[in-house]
């Protein structure tokens, strides 16, 4: 173990990314330079000893409760956003290799021409060996979101710690983007 990993806060972490993080200033679809900047940032954490596990959302290429206000069956809404997040993790992935950072994607649905399946003891292989390990398609079922598969997965993997990056610059009440009367919290405890 290295001297800076011995001094990492949080040895194992799990990133959660949404997916309209990854769009950057556009309404839709993936900003390359946004995942590059992610990706070079991983890097860094990597390089200092971390292990990192990530989710990513898939809202800003499909979100299932949308489809689902507009009349879609719910449930295969909730799969569409499920196959969103695969292509997130994908290239999520291209990005991490690109900058030669060893990488795995682990579906929550089998697709084994695409990435590996999710398999708890594999994940925890990868993050031994230093691998950057995307949990793709969120728990395999609909109705759950990728905040329920982030903390899973971390509970899985025995990760020390989550931290998520939204669009909003903390945790509030409600959702200040559809609220206006909702509080930001200054501390959580």
């Amino acid at each position: 173990m290295t001297a800076a990993a011995t001094q990492l806060k949080y040895k194992r972490l799990l990133l959660k990314l949404s997916g309209e993080a990854l769009m950057g200033k556009s309404g839709y679809g993936i900003d390359m330079d946004v995942v590059d900047r992610l990706a070079r940032d991983v890097r860094e954490a990597v390089e200092a000893g971390a292990e990192i596990a990530i989710v990513i959302g898939g809202g800003n290429i499909f979100r299932g409760l949308q489809g689902a206000a507009s009349g879609m069956e719910r449930a295969t809404a909730d799969y569409m956003g499920m196959l969103a997040t695969v292509m997130n993790s994908l290239a999520f992935q291209g990005a991490l290799e690109k900058l030669k950072v060893s990488s795995r994607v682990q579906s929550a649905i089998p697709m084994p021409t695409v990435c590996e399946s999710y398999v708890r003891p594999k994940a925890l292989h990868h993050l031994r060996k230093g691998r950057v390990v995307i949990f793709a398609a969120g728990t395999g079922n609909p109705f759950f979101t990728t905040d329920t598969a982030a903390t899973l997965r971390a509970i899985e993997t025995n990760c020390d710690a989550v931290a998520k990056a939204t669009q909003v610059d903390g945790v509030y009440t409600a959702d200040p983007k559809k609220d206006a009367a909702a509080t930001r919290f200054d501390a959580l405890g």
